[in-house]
């Protein structure tokens, strides 16, 4: 299984970059190949300065070894050993009626001693962070996490959409980081559902991603923006540092076993506003974004 979710992620690696750059017409990604020393490594790749896009990185990584003490300890296990192997990508449009988007599929094994599969599980996901909101772009977001969802089972997607929904929650900011999309983690084999079937789910989403994003891209890319929105998108930009920083387990993952701290950090945008109590005009497209983000809406 490692071995194909792997191989699948390379080749997800690939399509992604390419219609990205496609989308952007100026930027290309830059390659960047790494090696962990206790085990495995991965493939960066980050594009900057682009037409669209600000800022973006489409990574994947292998990672192999002795589980560190403070993971063993957070999956109340001793003396284990892991793989784990996924894609994770962000992009960071410079126009802010594009939104920002993030996406993440994975796969973990843990082994005892004698090296036999002890725990294995799929994850990942999509969401979608937007600074003005298109309802349209919302429903068509939501609507082709649905329909992967849908192929597979028709009780994921609002399972998923709510455990997302609950996930990507500042609760130091009591709002959501954006109008979400699919979340899921520890999918494991049971008596109704095999890991083939999740691997069939997992890459059914992945495969769903571009469709899921660039129409949205491509009608936003060329709608006009003052300096006015442009200082809103940045102050969002920093809410969502915030999450990355303070809640999100992806990135306690990679610092916690000497994952590597450029792939791990590249979510982080360009250009970000930190201000004092900054509140948006009653009335304004500014607070119809926030009035959403304080309360999930169901998009289909």
């Amino acid at each position: 299984m490692k071995e194909k979710f792997y191989a699948y992620i390379q080749q997800l690696q690939d399509e992604i970059c390419t219609q990205i750059e496609a989308v952007d017409g100026t930027a290309h990604f830059k390659e960047d190949l790494w090696k962990r020393s206790e085990g495995g490594g991965g493939r960066s790749r980050i594009i900057e300065n682009g037409g669209v896009f600000e800022k973006g990185g489409v990574n994947i990584s292998a990672v192999h070894g002795a589980l560190p003490k403070s993971m063993q300890n957070y999956f109340g296990v001793e003396d284990a050993d892991f793989f784990a192997c996924g894609l994770s990508l962000v992009l960071h449009p410079k126009n802010p009626m594009v939104p920002t988007v993030h996406a993440n599929w994975r796969y973990f094994e843990m082994y005892n001693k004698k090296g036999e599969i002890v725990d294995q599980w799929f994850g990942g996901g999509q969401d979608l962070t937007p600074y003005y909101l298109f309802e349209e772009d919302a429903i068509h977001f939501h609507s082709v996490c649905k329909q992967a969802c849908d192929a597979h089972n028709v009780s994921f997607y609002s399972t998923y959409k709510e455990r997302c929904d609950t996930y990507f929650w500042n609760a130091h900011r009591d709002e959501a980081r954006g109008i979400g999309g699919l979340f899921f983690d520890y999918c494991k084999a049971t008596e109704k559902i095999s890991m083939q079937d999740w691997y069939n789910f997992v890459t059914e989403v992945g495969d769903h991603f571009l469709e899921a994003y660039l129409p949205i891209v491509h009608r936003r890319k060329e709608l006009s923006y003052s300096d006015a929105q442009r200082n809103w998108q940045e102050i969002r930009r920093g809410r969502y540092v915030e999450f990355n920083l303070v809640h999100d387990k992806g990135t306690l993952f990679g610092l916690k076993t000497n994952g590597r701290i450029e792939s791990i950090l590249m979510s982080l945008p360009p250009h970000v506003q930190w201000r004092y109590d900054h509140q948006p005009n009653e009335g304004s497209e500014e607070a119809k974004l926030v009035a959403v983000l304080k309360e999930p809406k169901n998009w289909v």
